[in-house]
């Protein structure tokens, strides 16, 4: 059962995303278990990785070069063309939050599963959540025309609980068991890791309905806008980095469009403004629909590699 859900995790995310929207009350009642799933997505993935490794990538420039793209690079695009759109403050506001956010916490274990490296998901997941409370700052400070304050506490503790503290259980695990064990289930907590990420998209679609129920056209409007960002994130990157290879450019693809809009509304809250809100629903569409468009590329890709050629006489 674990490995079919596992294998079709691509087609699921986005049907957990729909049945959420359907279902509203259910995903309001998920809702307050996240932060624990979150948890366990972060132990399970981070014990199939060695923190050795993911320390030497951590340490990489090239590390480093993505999460200032990921975050002041893409707030620099983001913004200038929502200005050049005549954005309100409130929604310009809520596009460079979104702008500032770091990737998912579940961006690792969605890259495991359409074939993509884990290792260096993990480490631009956790560049960019360190860099994202600068950027955010400044961004508020830029934009927001309100005195503001950021939750520092709040983030560190998040910091402790969802990336220090399964690091350091997972690098205890390495030292104290076998490896040929640790390669035996690493195969099952893999398939177990995306099953996890279902719950995401299924419980924080629920404020989106409820602005759906209220205005569809106004619900309309801002899933525009959010497929119109992981548009941007996606293909900027993509093209960015396409001379170092598909998967490459893939993985940094959906590494950008990948954003853990809950984590920034935990630590700004309502300096973000009322639109920030509809948006992280709305977001939840377009970012659990890219895994299964990334299969798709990737098999279309395949299919026209091998595919036989056809002779033309002269």
């Amino acid at each position: 059962m674990l490995s079919f859900l596992a294998k079709h995790s691509s087609l699921l995310l986005i049907v957990a995303t729909l049945l959420g929207f359907l279902w509203p009350e259910a995903s309001h009642a998920v809702f307050p278990s996240l932060p624990y799933v979150l948890f366990f997505l972060m132990l399970f993935t981070l014990v199939g990785i060695e923190q050795s490794s993911l320390l030497k990538v951590l340490r990489q420039k090239q590390c480093w070069v993505y999460s200032f793209l990921h975050s002041i690079g893409m707030t620099v695009i983001a913004a200038t063309l929502a200005i050049a759109f005549d954005a309100s403050e409130s929604l310009l506001i809520a596009i460079v939050a979104v702008t500032a956010t770091g990737s998912l916490f579940a961006t690792p274990a969605i890259a495991r599963s359409v074939g993509l490296d884990a290792l260096s998901a993990m480490a631009m997941t956790i560049a960019t959540t360190l860099m994202m409370p600068l950027v955010l700052y400044v961004n508020l400070l830029i934009f927001q025309s309100d005195g503001f304050t950021l939750d520092m506490a709040n983030y560190s503790l998040r910091l402790l609980i969802f990336i220090v503290c399964p690091m350091a259980f997972s690098a205890l695990v390495y030292r104290l068991v076998p490896r040929q064990t640790l390669t035996r289930v690493h195969g099952k907590l893999s398939q177990l890791t995306i099953i996890l990420v279902f719950a995401f998209p299924f419980g924080l679609i629920g404020p989106y309905r409820d602005i759906f129920d209220a205005s569809p056209t106004l619900a309309g409007q801002y899933l525009a806008i959010a497929i119109s960002l992981c548009f941007l994130f996606f293909t900027v990157c993509a093209a960015l980095y396409f001379r170092q290879g598909r998967n490459t450019a893939l993985l940094t693809a959906i590494t950008s469009a990948n954003r853990n809009v809950l984590l920034t509304f935990t630590v700004a809250g309502s300096y973000l403004g009322p639109d920030f809100l509809i948006l992280l629903g709305a977001l939840q569409i377009p970012t659990y629909a890219l895994p299964l468009f990334i299969r798709w590329i990737n098999n279309y890709i395949t299919t026209r590699d091998y595919s036989p050629q056809t002779n033309h006489p002269e």
